[in-house]
């Protein structure tokens, strides 16, 4: 689960990475252009509609270069926002204001992105008992952020990374020589409290899995109507979880087989950013 206390934990070291990347050795234009400390403002303004997320992380960005640096915030990381919202008010060191605005808004526009259309999505499952998950479908060294966004968006994260919880998928069952002998194997190897959660591509894999005593079992690039008949097979002995190429375009085909959960990698991999901008620099003087 990734939640703000994770993502506070997780954020600084990612954050700074960033920065380096960015901010090699110095900040040419800016100290060309601003060769001393210069308090100045500076607005973030909304270019287009959606879910706002990763205030926290666009202020945190500020503040590792210049912990002095002010931001009133306007709106909440979960909220809708519209075109033309000023977001937030900055106040700082100009030449700090100039040198994050970039890794700042990569960081925004990319995790509001990602609740936006993960809430496109969910409101598309509303009332259908179903819930919407994300994958390790994920931008490396971004996961903890993606995923946080994901939950902003209306959505729940499936495990985090590899340590987090036993999914045997396809290659995982080719080792150990078929579905029972991989779960046999997981059961004996895994602790008691992890559920082991098998991915299964045919109604003959579904029953071996149930049989071989799954607690869940991914329906993987099923048709609707073999997952229908997979929902029924299983018969409550497991949860169920359809995957494979789901998007906001084809979800409501899957509402009707009954699956408990449908997971989206699309949510992380193909999500549009959030067109936001940083607009009004000007010394605080001259406002």
């Amino acid at each position: 689960m990734t939640d703000p206390v994770t993502l506070a934990l997780n954020a600084d070291e990612l954050i700074r990475s960033a920065l380096r990347e960015d901010i090699s050795t110095e900040d040419v234009s800016t100290n060309a252009v601003m060769r001393e400390y210069r308090e100045g403002s500076v607005q973030l303004i909304c270019k287009q509609d959606g879910v706002i997320c990763g205030l926290g992380v666009f202020a945190r960005t500020f503040e590792i270069l210049d912990k002095n640096t002010a931001i009133k915030f306007y709106a909440k990381d979960g909220d809708k926002v519209r075109k033309s919202q000023v977001i937030a008010d900055i106040t700082g060191d100009i030449r700090v204001l100039l040198q994050g605005e970039r890794t700042a808004l990569n960081f925004l526009q990319r995790m509001s992105g990602i609740a936006t259309y993960t809430s496109q999505v969910a409101e598309l499952l509303k009332g259908s008992g179903t819930k919407l998950l994300d994958t390790r479908k994920t931008t490396p060294n971004m996961r903890v952020f993606e995923k946080y966004a994901v939950r902003c968006g209306g959505g729940y994260n499936h495990r985090y990374n590899l340590s987090d919880g036993v999914l045997l998928k396809d290659n995982h069952i080719g080792a150990a020589g078929g579905v029972a002998a991989a779960v046999k194997a997981a059961k004996e190897y895994s602790s008691f409290v992890r559920k082991i959660e098998v991915e299964v591509e045919t109604l003959e894999q579904c029953r071996e899995a149930v049989e071989a005593g799954a607690d869940i079992i991914m329906l993987d690039n099923m048709s609707p109507e073999d997952m229908k008949k997979a929902v029924a097979m299983i018969g409550g002995r497991a949860l169920t979880e359809c995957s494979g190429n789901v998007t906001k375009e084809n979800i409501k085909l899957i509402i009707s087989t009954g699956v408990d959960y449908v997971s989206s990698g699309a949510l992380t991999h193909s999500a549009p950013i959030l067109d936001l901008s940083l607009k009004n620099l000007r010394p605080t003087e001259e406002r």
